[in-house]
């Protein structure tokens, strides 16, 4: 990018039009990041300190919390000061790094949870190879390429999106620094942009969805198996939580990043983005927690134990 088009910072106008709403939205917003902080922060500590839920469904489980909660990190503070203050804006260097971040995180949460689907694969369809194929080295692996994978991709997409000249006010119709509002600022030709952000999707998006859902043929296949339907029912549930978690994020995700920028609005996608960027990280925690004894049960002595000091 050249330095006539490099702008000093942007103006966010995603809740311009609610100006009488801005407060009510301010505590709704806070209590809903407190409560994914607390849930997240919940579910890492006990998967940290329990030896118990030392194995690899955890350890994925546990990375998806500490993606949780940064992930909503990288925007949601700045929601929250932008409801309260008059000037809506974030300097050119802060937008550079929001949006760096929060691609990457999204980007590896896509490919996790395809690594947790390969767990729930192993562990269903190779019970008696289970140990075997998900060793801890592999676990560790597996979770690095997820990172590294989230990261790299997103260098791509920030470095081509920032090299785009910038036109008009340099007004950012959303709530934050993300890829297709800011293609929507340019005046400049997207079209490469718009081609990379499909392959990147496809690879980063649709690859990891095909595992998954390859995953659960075979799982269903084998479940379908056993003979008892209590055994069939009993087996099944060990995967739904991870199940409801990847159509929620995956469906919203997938239609905000997998499809041509023209069809992009910002009143048609505010929910989209609610759903993908606040809600699935606060109901990950409620979804896991409710259906794992585990968790719950350490959960419940660490409580128990805090009252008792007190």
């Amino acid at each position: 990018m050249t330095n006539e088009t490099a702008p000093n910072e942007f103006l966010i106008l995603g809740f311009s039009g609610l100006q009488e709403l801005q407060l009510l939205l301010f505590f709704i917003i806070i209590a809903t990041y407190i409560c994914i902080l607390l849930g997240n922060i919940s579910i890492l500590t006990a998967v940290c300190l329990n030896p118990q839920l030392y194995t690899p469904m955890y350890f994925f489980l546990g990375n998806i919390s500490f993606l949780d909660i940064c992930y909503t990190t990288t925007n949601v503070p700045q929601i929250l000061v932008h409801l309260m203050s008059q000037k809506k804006s974030i300097t050119y260097a802060g937008c550079v790094t929001q949006l760096y971040f929060f691609v990457s995180l999204v980007g590896t949460e896509c490919i996790l949870l395809a690594a947790m689907a390969y767990d729930c694969f192993a562990a269903i369809c190779h019970p008696l190879k289970y140990t075997l194929i998900m060793k801890r080295v592999v676990c560790v692996e597996l979770a690095g390429i997820c990172w590294i994978g989230g990261f790299l991709n997103s260098a791509l997409h920030t470095y081509i999106t920032f090299h785009l000249p910038f036109c008009g006010a340099y007004q950012i119709n959303y709530f934050f620094c993300d890829i297709p509002p800011l293609l929507m600022l340019s005046c400049g030709d997207t079209s490469l942009n718009e081609i990379i952000l499909l392959v990147g999707g496809i690879f980063i998006g649709w690859a990891p969805f095909v595992c998954i859902i390859l995953s659960y043929i075979y799982i269903i296949s084998t479940i379908m198996k056993i003979q008892s339907n209590e055994g069939r029912i009993k087996t099944f549930s060990t995967c739904t939580s991870h199940l409801t978690i990847v159509i929620l994020y995956y469906g919203s995700a997938i239609f905000t990043y997998v499809r041509p920028i023209s069809t992009y609005s910002l009143e048609k996608d505010r929910l989209i983005f609610v759903l993908y960027s606040v809600v699935t990280p606060m109901l990950n925690p409620l979804i896991y927690t409710l259906r794992n004894k585990d968790i719950k049960n350490y959960l419940k002595k660490i409580l128990m134990k805090i009252l008792y000091l007190k």
